[in-house]
């Protein structure tokens, strides 16, 4: 048998990770948990199983990946804690794999092991995804316990390629790209509506100007990141002296426009701190 995967929640995020796995990972089965069946069945449509519940996930899956809201993620760890304790006696547990921004690998693990006096730890992978991997072109942060073999972190690596790209950090770091990454795409998207509706000022029709505005930004990423330039040396490769781009670009400082975005990441950034503090 391939290796199990199950997904407790099965909402945009999860549904997207799952597709992706199945994508990428021969052979891999897939299944869900979610009160919700309705849509639990319809994420599963492209060919994965439903479990009864989340303990019939727990007791199954070799990855448990837990897709559900931070305040909803106290509950779920209660009612797998006793599966994944019997698993750990048994040898055989699997990996948890959590994207609830706030919730550290240690109170993950410590969520489990309560009520438990010398049981090891569970191994924890903590992600953080962004929205694009609906269209598999996501950043997927990844970060492991030490409970985490090599092989397994491999593995992970892997399997969530098929939504996007994967970077392996320390978990130190997953605060600063909740701020970057995680919230970044809302940026992008309101600097797209803005983008737009400048051209729609200018005489485009509206559907033109959403269109060449996210293309636009979609060519400048890539040439990022394809050229391995820095952003400033490719801007001053389109400012011509006295042109019209230099102009907007004196608009735009004119109106704070980096310094306004270094506060939009940096105030993400406070918040995910703010909320990793509550108990």
């Amino acid at each position: 048998m391939g290796t199990i995967i199950a997904c407790i929640g099965s909402g945009n995020m999860g549904s997207a990770l799952m597709k992706g796995i199945a994508a990428t990972l021969s052979g891999a089965e897939i299944g869900f948990a979610d009160l919700d069946r309705e849509k639990a069945t319809a994420s599963a449509a492209f060919g994965a199983k439903l479990f009864a519940s989340n303990t019939e996930a727990v007791e199954n899956g070799d990855y448990i990946f837990l897709a559900v809201k931070p305040q909803v993620l106290e509950n779920v760890l209660a009612e797998i804690a006793p599966t994944v304790q019997k698993r750990l006696i048994e040898g055989s547990t699997p990996v948890l794999v959590s994207m609830a921004a706030g919730w550290s690998i240690d109170k993950i693990q410590a969520a489990i092991a309560k009520g438990t006096e010398g049981l090891g730890k569970a191994p924890v992978a903590r992600i953080m995804p962004n929205t694009p991997v609906l269209v598999s072109k996501g950043v997927i942060a990844l970060a492991v316990s030490q409970e985490v073999p090599a092989g397994k972190t491999a593995e992970l690596e892997k399997m969530l390629g098929g939504a996007g790209t994967v970077d392996l950090v320390g978990e130190h770091l997953l605060d600063a790209l909740t701020g970057l990454s995680g919230s970044g795409p809302a940026f992008a998207y309101l600097f797209i509506e803005a983008l737009a509706d400048g051209g729609v000022l200018a005489g485009l029709p509206r559907d033109k100007a959403l269109r060449y505005a996210a293309n636009t930004v979609l060519g400048s990423a890539a040439m990022v990141l394809e050229t391995g330039k820095h952003p400033g040396e490719l801007k001053d490769m389109v400012c011509s002296p006295g042109g019209t781009s230099i102009a907007g670009i004196a608009a735009l400082e004119a109106g704070a426009f980096r310094s306004t975005v270094i506060s939009a990441v940096e105030a993400a950034w406070q918040r995910a701190l703010e909320i990793g503090s509550r108990d």
